[in-house]
Parts: C-alpha cells; structure tokens; sequence
C-alpha cells in the first residue's frame, strides 16, 4: 500500500484535521456553531534526517456539536411526560373508566326505579248472551272515567348498600388502571426518548466524523494538485468514506423515528407539520431525512445515575405496582359482589297501589239508582316465589367470580417477581458493560488510534492505517452510547417493574 510522504503526513497532522475525531461526544443538548475547519498551506519539505515533529493537538477538548437542520421546537422528558398526562390516548381511555365507573355508583345507590301508570274505559257493549246480542254499545269520553296505579319495590337484605359498595370497589379497581396505563405509556415514553437521544448523539458523531473527513480529502486534494502525493491515495481514501456516510443517515433516520413515536404517544401527528420537506438537499441526505420532525427531542444523554435501592427494596414495593394493585382491588369488588349475591335470599316486595273514578252508568243501558260517579281504591302487594335456585345459583357465579379474581391476584403479583428478577438482571449486565464500554474499551479505542497516528506521522503506517483505526474508536463510541441507552433503559426497566417512582434519570 502506498504511504504518503512525511512532509504531507506532517501538514495533514499539524492541520489537525484528524484530531476532532478523537473528541469524545458531547452530550445531546442545544447544538452550538461548529469550529470552522480551515486548511493551511503545506510547510516545506523539512531536511532529509530531521523531520518536523507535527504540532500536538489538545486530546481533552471536544469539538462543538454540529448543528442539525431541524426547526421544530425543543422537548426536554419533563415536558413530554407532563404533555403525555394530558395528551396520551390509553391513558385518556382508562381515565374514562373512571368516570364510567363513577357513573355507576350513581345507579347503584339509587332504589329500584317505581312506575306510575294510566287507563281509561274507551267504549261499552252489554250482551244478551255470550258473545251475541249486543245491545247498549256507546263509546265513552276520556273525561268520564280514569285509572291511576303506582308500584314500587322495597328491597330487602341491604341490596342497595351492597351495590354500593361494590360499586366503590369498581371505582378504586378503575383508578388503579389508571396508573398502570401511565406506568407502561410513560415506560414506552422513555424508551423512544432515549433511542432519540442516542440517535443524537451518534448523528453527532457521525457529523463531526464527516466535518473533519472533508477537511482531511481537502488537504489531499491539495496535495494532489501539488504533486506531493499520488492521486491513488485520495481515490483510496475516498472510497474508504462510504461507512462513515452511512453512519450520518442511518443516525439521522433513527433519531427521525425515535421522534415520530414520541408524537404519537403524545397525541400529535407527526405526519402534518409545518417545515416542508427538504427536495434539493444534494449528496447530504440530513436535511431530508431531518425535515419535518415534530420535535426536536432535548436531553442529557451523559446522565448515568448509580441506583441507591437494592433489590429487597424493589421487591418490598412489589404489592403497590399499579396492576398488581389493581388485581387486588379487583379481589375486593369479588367480595362485594358475592355479598350483593348471597343478600337475593332475602326477597324484594312490590307494592302497588290504583285509584279509579268513573261516572258512567253501571247497569247499561240505564240503572235502577242512577249515579253521579263511582270511585274505588285499591292496594295490592307481590312476592316473588320460586327464586332460591336463581340466588344460589347466582351466589355460585360469584364465588367462582371471587376465586378467580384471586387467581389473577396471585398471577399479577407472580409476573411482578418475575419482571423485576428480568429487569434486576438487565440493569447489571447495563451496568457493566457501560462501565466496560466507556471505561476500559474506551481508552484501549483511544490508545490504539492515538499510537496510529503516532506510527503514521513517523511514515511506519499509511493514511488507510489511521481510518482503520479511527473506524474502530467510532465503534467503540456508538458502542458506548449504546451502553448508556441500556443503562438508562434498566434504570426505566427497574422503575416499570417495581412500580417505584424516581429510578429513572429525568435527563
């Protein structure tokens, strides 16, 4: 492979072109004008025997975030979470369980509705015999005669306290779903924000890779034009870029989607905004790919907390996990709910009561003893019989309700141990691998580059040498930022599994 000579080794070195690189990433918050990347003219050739030592670029300063072609406004977590209370549809639909429950203590404290009713007498016939010889028809005023009757039940047993009760029992099981709903949309909120953030962070890398490439074929292309170095070096580092392309849409298109999912969970559609679509945007498929974003999610993604709880404390909290809970509070309704049920022994009565008044005749077609009108009050009262299979066999259901609902309770609780013993281990592989990644792998990543480099400026490496190892230090930056999505997702897994608020960083 054909080595540049060291004088252009030395200007691409003392140009600091490739020193950006090894910048480690910032953290994902509000982009700042990238260090314009100037390219000065090459030295002269130092003498044979005393090569110029390049100059040393600062290791510890990273270069300023490149700026993204995104003009959608700023969400932080806090923000988003605050909009998905409000916003979010499953958590909109169970907080309409609530009020549906609620409306039904409503009906369930209300006695059984009574009944009014009206008749009247509409035309009369006298027979001579059955069904024959009629004789005296005429038809009659509604005014002349009228019948009022009213019903009601008078429950006994308690049937109305009981529906009650149960029916606050339904309330509370409803609100619990409630907070699981919020739970698992807020869990899924966080998932998406941080994939976002870590899109970001790789989009940045991946940009500033690209700034300090260009920067770096400049200077090639300079050479070129020169006669320093043959024009086969810069076809062959050109050719080598096409990874480092893809890394920039590939981070773009993830970060993009990442924030079309945020939309969605909070209720906004993402498809309709008001920045058009970039058409001409040239070889940089960024803006295109950016164009349009419903936000520009905001956050900082370097935040790795340590977690102060142990694993007895998340399991201690396990009882109060919002499904959990809600089983248990769904146990409670089956209680309630077997006691309405053993409470139909005791039989409702029905009473009811009619008043009629008429002032027809009451030998047709004219009486003995003419009168004015004829009242009558009457009363009646009804029992229903015959019901103690329709009760037992209802207390039956209920029970069978009751044991399942206990069932589920014990199930629900069983699938919190087991998703908190998952979860448990998820956050200390996350943890050591991001201790690994950004530690030790990191640094192995960085020395290598750096002794590279230093080989490639003492004319022992080639230039492709140098990519190739800057290739890996990129790897093992979007490795690390990898790591520290899973960490912030175990730390989010732990706080879904545990039902404990707090556990997860609010970036």
């Amino acid at each position: 492979m054909t080595r540049l000579p060291r004088h252009a080794a030395r200007a691409l070195l003392a140009a600091g072109a490739l020193a950006p690189l090894l910048a480690a990433p910032g953290r994902a918050q509000e982009a700042r004008a990238p260090a314009a990347i100037t390219a000065p003219a090459a030295p002269a050739a130092a003498p044979v025997g005393r090569p110029t030592r390049p100059a040393r670029t600062p290791r510890s300063t990273a270069p300023a975030e490149a700026p993204l072609p995104i003009r959608a406004p700023a969400l932080t977590l806090p923000e988003a979470e605050a909009l998905l209370v409000d916003r979010n549809l499953a958590v909109i639909a169970a907080r309409r369980g609530v009020d549906i429950a609620r409306a039904q203590r409503l009906v369930a404290n209300t006695n059984p509705a009574g009944s009014i009713g009206y008749g009247q007498t509409t035309a009369q016939v006298n027979e001579g015999g059955r069904f024959r010889s009629y004789n005296g028809e005429r038809y009659v005023s509604p005014l002349n005669n009228a019948s009022l009757n009213i019903s009601f039940t008078i429950e006994r047993g308690g049937k109305r306290e009981l529906r009650t009760r149960l029916a606050d029992e339904q309330i509370s099981v409803a609100e619990a779903q409630v907070l699981d709903a919020l739970r698992a949309q807020v869990f899924t909120l966080r998932q998406f924000f941080i994939q976002a953030l870590q899109a970001r962070a790789n989009l940045q890398v991946a940009l500033a890779n690209r700034n300090s490439l260009n920067g770096t074929e400049n200077l090639l292309s300079r050479q070129v034009r020169e006669g320093a170095i043959p024009e086969s070096d810069l076809l062959r580092f050109q050719a080598s870029r096409l990874p480092f392309e893809q890394d920039v849409a590939n981070a773009a298109q993830s970060y993009a989607a990442a924030a079309a999912q945020v939309a969605a969970l909070l209720g906004v559609d993402a498809s309709r905004t008001a920045e058009p679509a970039a058409r001409n945007a040239g070889r940089d498929p960024v803006p295109s790919i950016l164009a349009g974003m419903p936000f520009d999610l905001r956050g900082r993604f370097d935040a790795t907390p340590p977690l102060d709880l142990t694993r007895e404390t998340l399991a201690e909290a396990l009882p109060n996990r919002p499904d959990v809970l809600a089983a248990s509070r769904a146990v409670n309704a089956a209680d309630a709910n077997t006691r309405l049920a053993e409470a139909g022994r005791s039989r409702d009565v029905s009473i009811n009561g009619t008043v009629t008044r008429t002032e027809l005749s009451q030998d047709l077609p004219n009486a003995s003893r003419p009168l004015r009108a004829n009242d009558t009050l009457g009363i009646g009262l009804s029992i229903p019989i015959f019901t103690s299979r329709l009760t037992e066999g209802n207390i039956a259901v209920a029970s069978a309700q009751r044991g399942q609902a206990q069932a589920q309770a014990q199930a629900a609780l069983a699938n919190a141990q087991s998703d908190l013993a998952v979860a448990w281990s998820a956050y200390v592989q996350a943890r050591s691998l991001l201790d690994l990644t950004t530690g030790n792998a990191l640094g192995r990543a960085e020395e290598a580059y750096r002794s590279t480099e230093a080989a490639y400026s003492a004319g022992g490496r080639t230039l492709l040498d140098t990519l190739d190892a800057l290739r890996t230090l990129n790897a093992t930056r979007v490795a690390g930022n990898a790591a520290r999505a899973a960490y912030l997702n175990a730390l989010a897994g732990l706080e879904l599994a545990s039902g404990i608020g707090g556990i997860a960083p609010r970036l």
